[in-house]
C-alpha cells in the first residue's frame, strides 16, 4: 500500500477519535449540551422537598453541585451567592445540590449543610442528593460543577456545563466568567460563546458499592 493511501486513513482515524472524545467529554455519562435535563425531588435544608417543577415560573436555573468541605466549593461560596443575587431577579435562580457521601465526609452531612446554609445566609435551596442518583444523571463529577438550564416547552434545556469561572483561587483575578456570560447569552436569546469547560474542584465522594 502506498503512503498516499495510508495517510488519509490515518488522518481519518485520528479525526474519528477526536470527535468521539469530544462527545464523551460533553456528555460524561450524564446530560449533554442541548439535551433536556432530568427533573429531581430532593430535600432542602429547611426540610421541604424541592423539584425543578417548583421553578416552572422561572426562565431557567443555575444548578450547582457543591458541598461544605471542599476547598474549591468554599472559595466559590460567595461567588455562588453573587450569581443568585444577580440572576434570580432575572429568572435564573441558583439551585445548590450536595452529592457527597456523608459517611466518607461527615462535614457534608445534612445537619452540617443546615449549619452552613445558616452561617452563609444562603438565599437559594441547598439540597441533599442522598442517593447520588441526581449527580449521576447529570454527569456531575466534581464540586463545584455547574449546569445552566433554560425552561422550555420541551423541558429544562442544557446550555452550559462546567466551571463557574477561570480562577478558583482568586475571585479578583478572574478573566473569564463562564456561568455569568452563559446566562447572559441565553437571556439575550443567543448560544453561549463558551458552553463547556472542565469543572475544577474536588471529586464527588461516591458511596461504596
Amino acid at each position: 500500500m502506498s503512503l498516499g493511501r495510508i495517510w488519509p486513513s490515518v488522518a481519518q482515524f485520528f479525526l474519528a477519535v477526536l470527535v468521539v472524545g469530544q462527545v464523551a467529554i460533553a456528555s460524561d455519562g450524564g446530560v449533554s449540551l442541548g439535551s433536556v435535563a432530568p427533573d429531581f425531588k430532593l430535600r432542602n435544608v429547611d426540610g421541604k422537598m424541592v423539584e425543578l417543577a417548583d421553578f416552572e415560573d422561572q426562565k431557567g436555573a443555575i444548578i450547582v453541585f457543591t458541598c461544605n468541605h471542599c476547598p474549591y466549593s468554599i472559595k466559590y461560596e460567595d461567588r455562588i451567592i453573587a450569581l443568585n443575587t444577580q440572576f434570580a431577579p432575572k429568572g435564573y435562580p441558583v439551585i445548590a445540590i450536595n452529592p457527597n457521601d456523608p459517611v466518607k465526609v461527615p462535614e457534608d452531612s445534612f445537619e452540617n449543610m443546615k449549619v452552613r446554609a445558616r452561617e452563609k445566609k444562603f438565599t437559594f435551596p441547598y439540597l441533599v442528593d442522598e442517593s447520588q442518583e441526581v449527580a449521576k444523571a447529570y454527569g456531575a463529577t466534581r464540586t463545584p460543577h455547574v449546569f445552566v438550564v433554560s425552561n422550555t416547552k420541551e423541558g429544562w434545556r442544557v446550555h452550559y456545563i462546567g466551571a463557574i469561572d477561570d480562577n478558583a483561587s482568586n475571585a479578583d483575578a478572574v478573566e473569564s466568567f463562564f456561568v455569568r456570560d452563559a446566562v447572559n447569552s441565553v437571556l439575550d436569546g443567543n448560544v453561549p460563546t463558551t458552553s463547556f469547560t472542565k469543572a475544577i474542584g474536588c471529586t464527588i465522594k461516591w458511596k461504596n458499592k
